[in-house]
C-alpha cells in the first residue's frame, strides 16, 4: 500500500486503513486469535501508528477485533451464540427490508437487482468466492436501499462487516443463487407478506449452513449461552 501522502487527511487514512485490515480479516488473511500489533501494521501499510490505533478501536467497535490487555488485541473468535445472535437480527431486519422493499421498489431498482443476480451467476459459473461474496452482499445491500427506510439502514450499517462475514461463509454458491432469485421474484411481485417470508427462509437457510460449517462438532442444537 502506499506511503500516507502528507495531502490526505487523518480521516481519509483511518478509513483506508479500517477498511483494509477489515478486508483481512473477512478473507481470512487475519485468522480469529491473530495478535494485531500497532507497530508492525503501521510499517506494512505505510502509515503512523495514529490511524492503526483508531482504525482498531473501530474494529473492536464493530465486533471483530478483542482487547484481551492493553498490549493484545487479537482478531475475534466468534462463539456460536455469537453467531446465533446475528442470525436473529439478520432475519428480523432483512425480512423487514425485503417486505418494504416489495412495495417501493421502482422499475430501476428491480433492474439494478436483476444486474446483480446477472454477475452473480457469472461469478458463480467461474467459481471466484470473493466476487461472489461481494455480489451477495451487494444484493442484500441494494434490498436495504431499495426499503428506502433510513432508520433500517443506520441500524445495520455496524453489522454490515459481520453480516458479509457470516455471507462468505457459505460456499453453497449455486443455491444461494437460486435463493436470491426467488428473493427477487418474491420482491418483484410486489407481495411484502411473500416477500418477507422468502427473505426469513433465506436467513434461515443460511443459518443452518453457516453453523454447520463453524461448529461441525455441535449436535446442531441452538446454545443456550
Amino acid at each position: 500500500m502506499a506511503e500516507e501522502g502528507p495531502r490526505q487527511p487523518l480521516a481519509a487514512t483511518r478509513q483506508r486503513v479500517r477498511d483494509e485490515l477489515r478486508e483481512r480479516i473477512l478473507t481470512g488473511r487475519l485468522k480469529p486469535g491473530d495478535r494485531l500489533v500497532e507497530r508492525e501494521l503501521a510499517e506494512d501499510l505505510g502509515v503512523s501508528r495514529v490511524p492503526v490505533r483508531e482504525a482498531i478501536r473501530s474494529l473492536e467497535a464493530e465486533g471483530f477485533l478483542a482487547v484481551q490487555s492493553p498490549r493484545r488485541i487479537v482478531v475475534r473468535r466468534l462463539a456460536k451464540a455469537d453467531v446465533e445472535e446475528l442470525f436473529d437480527v439478520r432475519e428480523a431486519l432483512e425480512g423487514l427490508a425485503a417486505g418494504l422493499a416489495a412495495e417501493r421498489a421502482g422499475k430501476a431498482g428491480l433492474r439494478a437487482l436483476e444486474r446483480l443476480l446477472t454477475d452473480a451467476a457469472r461469478a458463480t459459473e467461474s467459481g471466484d468466492p470473493a466476487r461472489i461474496t461481494a455480489l451477495n452482499t451487494r444484493f442484500h445491500d441494494e434490498i436495504v436501499a431499495l426499503a428506502g427506510n433510513g432508520l433500517l439502514h443506520e441500524i445495520l450499517r455496524p453489522l454490515e462487516g459481520r453480516l458479509r462475514w457470516l455471507t462468505s461463509q457459505n460456499e453453497h454458491w449455486g443455491e444461494l443463487l437460486d435463493e436470491h432469485r426467488r428473493l427477487y421474484d418474491a420482491i418483484a411481485s410486489g407481495d411484502a407478506d411473500r416477500a418477507r417470508a422468502h427473505a426469513v427462509e433465506h436467513v434461515r437457510v443460511n443459518r443452518q449452513v453457516t453453523l454447520k460449517t463453524l461448529f461441525p462438532e455441535d449436535d446442531g442444537e441452538r446454545s443456550t449461552g
